[in-house]
């Protein structure tokens, strides 16, 4: 029987095979690369393979039966339907919309490299700003603090809409609750969208910023390696 190249183990590398932390306990869950989640020995939380190439299930007839249903639904078609929401929710303002794709298009990649679970930071990073139209209707403004309060309650209103567990609306929610003051959570998924959130912003808020100062920016603001690694390439040209 001819196996998918990508499951059969005789072309797999030392790589692999890796862990993940489970961000219930924080003990590690070994991780086969094809193995799209398992559930934690030690609280029983599901923990996602923040590392499955689903790129195959775009054309693969098999793809339900290798990946299973839910996480193809989880990482492509909830993207998808959160991204519609995004966009009719910010309806004319294409500003907020492009700045939300580009934190979703860095969240990805940050999160392909970091781990954590590829839901949270997808749903997290598309609906981190969600809270804005209502800041500036009821306070007159949009500065974080009110984005923090008004965004959770619209974003658990569009992400209850779908096949979400609660436990996921819940994780996704503090991240945006917290994505300008990082006083409440510190979890890998939050570190995600934090840097990715600084990638998009740093040039407009730091336009005249020299080398040495944009060095300490990154120093001081990233939380994760692969942010900082980014940052350092897209504003210092430093190739790592």
């Amino acid at each position: 029987m001819v196996r998918c190249p990508g499951q059969d183990q005789r072309f797999w590398k030392p790589e692999d095979i890796f862990e993940v932390q489970c961000s219930g306990c924080g003990k590690a869950v070994e991780f086969f690369k094809d193995e799209p989640k398992l559930k934690c020995r030690s609280c029983g939380q599901i923990v996602v393979n923040p590392k499955i190439d689903l790129g195959c299930a775009q054309w693969c007839q098999y793809a339900e039966q290798c990946l299973g249903v839910s996480t193809i639904n989880s990482l492509r078609v909830i993207r998808d339907k959160l991204v519609y929401d995004m966009e009719k929710y910010f309806a004319a303002d294409e500003k907020r919309i492009e700045h939300a794709i580009a934190v979703l298009n860095y969240a990805e990649q940050i999160q392909a490299v970091e781990g954590g679970d590829p839901l949270i930071v997808r749903a997290a990073a598309i609906l981190h700003d969600i809270g804005i139209g209502e800041a500036e209707r009821k306070h007159g403004s949009s500065v974080g603090k009110y984005q923090e309060i008004e965004g959770p309650p619209i974003a658990e209103e569009i992400l209850n809409k779908y096949d979400i567990s609660p436990e996921v609306v819940e994780h996704v929610c503090k991240i945006i609750a917290n994505h300008h003051c990082a006083k409440e959570i510190d979890t890998t998924e939050f570190r995600v969208i934090w840097d990715a959130d600084w990638l998009v912003n740093i040039p407009a808020d730091f336009p005249d910023a020299s080398d040495e100062d944009l060095r300490a920016i990154i120093e001081k603001r990233f939380k994760t390696r692969e942010g900082r690694r980014i940052a350092e390439e897209l504003f210092l040209g430093i190739r790592l």
